[in-house]
């Protein structure tokens, strides 16, 4: 990405959230375009692919707090893509390349700012800066943005899923080089760098990438057949992924190191996979607490008793009703839920629901009438209406 992109790009308006939208606002955006945009969902369709792609490298960047602030603070400087001179500059044009800004030992007279800059993007799209840097240096391979669902269990238990990813990955037919012996030369328009500098006006210069290398730096004097000279290619493998026991639905894991592959040695990119979680017909989910309703009858209820509750994937526990325990009730069972974070489990809360029979033998009958004419005198609403009157 050349420096003028990165001034111009609005991570914000590719999600569609304000500037002081908040870590949910953002990951709730981001999961809505992705799955709107993932290629999976638009096969052959080359602008969602596309889309999909800025919608990933915006979020890489707003989703994590420091990159975001960093973001933030370049596009302050900068305002809307051009340099803001500080009071006191005076009206003149200002004659000084934006290289020396993001260069690390500058002084005052050639504008430099002491290599600030320089870390902001360096640290946003590892780039790192300086006019000794050059693109021929080992660099760092792709993040990659995946999905994967899971059950309902394999999220509380933690599972491990194969996941087959497409990225681009060093030619293997020429080692990355672009050239089919092996042997690029370095760029003479950029000499290696992979980037020129373009005037804008103002007296200041943007860069932008090589146009006669691309931005890589080299030149293939005999191109590669596989890879036409770029020194990449599309390479595909399915991975086994460790999911953590415990994760929730929507949640996005870092795996470090499993992304794209670097080029010349540089270190491969991360992989992030947001997790989708299915339902389960029995069970639910509150924080790292697990949820379960369970009938019982009005004579457990009334008279107490003791009730058997499943849990996830163990053995059934049995809890104690109290005589006259009333609908809705939620009674705790501690270390049946959900694996933390620490490896502790939360508790399983279970929700007492009264069952009324709808069918009821001649016996049943007869003894719920007895019961109501002992109980005739009896009336549960009568605090209800005394309340309503004094309100």
């Amino acid at each position: 990405m050349s420096t003028k992109d990165f001034i111009e790009k609005d991570y914000y308006k590719v999600l569609g959230v304000p500037k002081d939208a908040t870590e949910a606002e953002i990951k709730k955006a981001y999961r809505k375009l992705a799955r709107e945009f993932h290629p999976d969902a638009n096969k052959g369709n080359v602008k969602a692919e596309e889309r999909f792609k800025e919608i990933s490298e915006a979020n890489d960047v707003l989703g994590d707090p420091k990159k975001r602030k960093e973001y933030d603070e370049a596009r302050a400087l900068f305002g809307n893509g051009g340099f803001r001179p500080g009071p006191g500059a005076g009206g003149g044009s200002f004659n000084f390349d934006l290289g020396d800004l993001f260069g690390g030992g500058g002084n005052a007279q050639s504008g430099s700012f002491g290599g600030g800059l320089g870390d902001v993007f360096g640290g946003l799209f590892n780039r790192g800066g300086g006019a000794g840097t050059t693109r021929t240096q080992p660099r760092r391979g792709q993040d990659i943005d995946t999905e994967v669902t899971l059950s309902f269990t394999e999220a509380i238990e933690g599972a491990t899923v194969p996941l087959r990813m497409s990225s681009q990955a060093p030619c293997k037919a020429c080692s990355g080089t672009g050239d089919k012996n092996g042997t690029p030369r370095v760029c003479p328009t950029c000499v290696g760098t992979g980037q020129v500098a373009r005037g804008s006006g103002g007296g200041f210069s943007l860069t932008d990438p090589c146009p006669d290398c691309k931005g890589r730096g080299l030149i293939a004097e005999h191109p590669c057949l596989e890879c036409k000279g770029s020194g990449r290619a599309k390479s595909s493998r399915t991975m086994q992924v460790r999911i953590p026991a415990g994760v929730t639905d929507g949640q996005r894991i870092r795996l470090r190191g499993k992304g794209a592959p670097g080029e010349r040695g540089g270190p491969a990119g991360d992989l992030y996979v947001v997790v989708h979680v299915g339902e389960h017909p029995v069970f639910g989910r509150k924080g790292d607490n697990l949820t379960v309703t369970v009938p019982v009858t009005y004579p457990e209820a009334a008279l107490g008793g003791e009730v058997r509750v499943p849990t996830l994937g163990g053995p059934a526990v049995t809890l104690k009703l109290p005589p006259g325990t009333p609908n809705g009730r939620t009674m705790r069972a501690r270390g049946k839920g959900a694996v933390r974070k620490d490896g502790t489990r939360g508790d399983l809360l279970v929700t007492v629901e009264v069952s009324v029979p709808q069918d009821l033998s001649g016996k049943a009958r007869d003894a719920l009438e007895a019961y109501r004419e002992a109980t005739a005198g009896e009336d549960p609403r009568a605090e209800l209406f005394e309340a309503a009157k004094g309100a």
